[in-house]
C-alpha cells in the first residue's frame, strides 16, 4: 500500500489526512475510491488504516482522515458534535473527487461504529455517494443511550444535558468530562481499547457534555430510507454488547432496497486485527459488495 499524507479544509478547520493507493496503481489510472469513517475517539492511523490496507489490495483508492479536533486536524479539542463530522465526511468526498487517481462518480463510504449513523446521514442527502456500509453502528442516538443505561441513570444524563445547554448559553462553553462518561464501554471492548488505543497519544482526551447532547438528537434511522437507490450495507457483530444488534436490524428494517445484512461472528472490535479471520470474512464481503456497486470489475483499469 502507498500513502500520500494530505490535507483539507472543512468549514475552515484544515484536517489532515491520507490517500491510500494500491500497489500497482499506475499514473493516469482512475479507480473507484473509499472513505472510511472512524468510530468514538477513533483516529485515520487506526481502523481507517487497517480497512484501507485490505481495500488497496482488492485495488480501491482509499482516504483517510481526522476529524476536527482530533489528532493533527485543526478544531476545539473535546468537541465532538455528531452533524460537524457528517460535514467533515461530505467535504472529504469533495476533495477526493478531485484526486487524480479518483473516479469521481465512484465514490463509496464506510462507517465504523459512531462513524456508522455519520455515513448513513450522509448518504442520505448526497448522491455523489454511490454505495454505503455502515458497521457497528448505533442508528437512534436517544434509544440506544436509554437502552445501555437504568433509568435512574438516563434521567441524571436529560437533567446534566439540559445544565450544559445553559452553560453553554451563559458561558459560551460546554463542560468537560470523562470521555466515556456517558458511553460506557463494555468489558470485552474496554479490554481491547486498554491495550490497543489506551497507548495512542490523541486517545481518550476529556470531551464536552455537548457531545451527549449530539447523540440525544442523532437519529439516523429515521432517514434510512432516503439512501435509495444507494446500496446499503449493513453489518454488525452477533455479541456486540456496545452496540446493541438490534441497532443494526432496526436500520436496515428502515430502509429501502437495494440493501444487505451482514452478521459479524464477534463482539465489537475483538476481531479487529488485519490477520484476524473475522475480519478479513468481513472485509470479502466489504469488497464484494463495492466491487460490485462501484462497478469495479467491469472497468477495473482506466487511463485517463
Amino acid at each position: 500500500m502507498k500513502e500520500r499524507q494530505i490535507s483539507f479544509y472543512s468549514e475552515g478547520y484544515k484536517l489532515e489526512g491520507t490517500v491510500y493507493l494500491p500497489d500497482d496503481y499506475v499514473e493516469g489510472e482512475k479507480r473507484p475510491a473509499i472513505i472510511p469513517n472512524s468510530g468514538y475517539n477513533g483516529f485515520n492511523e487506526f481502523y481507517p488504516r487497517l480497512f484501507a490496507r485490505n481495500l488497496t489490495e482488492a485495488g480501491f483508492v482509499c482516504l483517510g482522515f481526522d476529524y476536527r479536533g482530533f489528532a493533527n486536524s485543526e478544531g476545539e479539542n473535546g468537541r465532538v458534535i455528531l452533524d460537524e463530522q457528517v460535514e467533515d465526511i461530505m467535504n472529504a468526498i469533495t476533495f477526493l473527487q478531485v484526486q487524480p487517481e479518483v473516479d469521481s462518480e465512484r465514490i463509496g463510504l464506510i462507517g465504523w461504529g459512531m462513524g456508522g449513523s455519520n455515513v448513513v446521514r450522509v448518504a442520505a442527502k448526497d448522491k455523489r455517494v454511490k454505495a454505503v456500509a455502515a458497521l457497528n453502528g448505533f442508528y437512534d442516538g436517544e434509544r440506544w443511550l436509554k437502552s445501555i443505561h437504568s433509568y435512574v441513570e438516563w434521567m441524571e444524563i436529560v437533567k446534566t444535558v439540559e445544565q450544559d445547554r445553559i452553560t453553554r448559553v451563559t458561558t459560551g462553553k460546554s463542560e468537560l468530562a470523562d470521555p466515556f462518561i456517558h458511553y460506557p464501554l463494555d468489558p470485552a471492548t474496554d479490554d481491547y481499547v486498554q491495550k490497543e488505543l489506551a497507548p495512542l497519544s490523541p486517545f481518550g482526551k476529556q470531551t464536552q457534555i455537548q457531545f451527549t447532547d449530539s447523540i440525544m438528537n442523532m437519529n439516523a434511522e429515521k432517514v434510512a430510507k432516503e439512501i435509495s437507490p444507494i446500496p446499503l450495507f449493513v453489518g454488525h457483530g452477533k455479541d456486540n454488547l456496545l452496540h446493541p444488534l438490534e441497532e443494526s436490524k432496526g436500520l436496515y428494517e428502515a430502509a429501502q432496497e437495494p440493501k444487505q445484512f451482514y452478521l459479524i461472528d464477534g463482539k465489537h472490535n475483538d476481531f479487529m486485527y488485519h490477520e484476524h479471520p473475522v475480519f478479513q470474512s468481513l472485509t470479502s464481503e466489504l469488497t464484494l459488495f463495492f466491487n460490485t456497486n462501484l462497478n469495479f470489475l467491469a472497468n477495473k483499469v482506466e487511463i485517463a
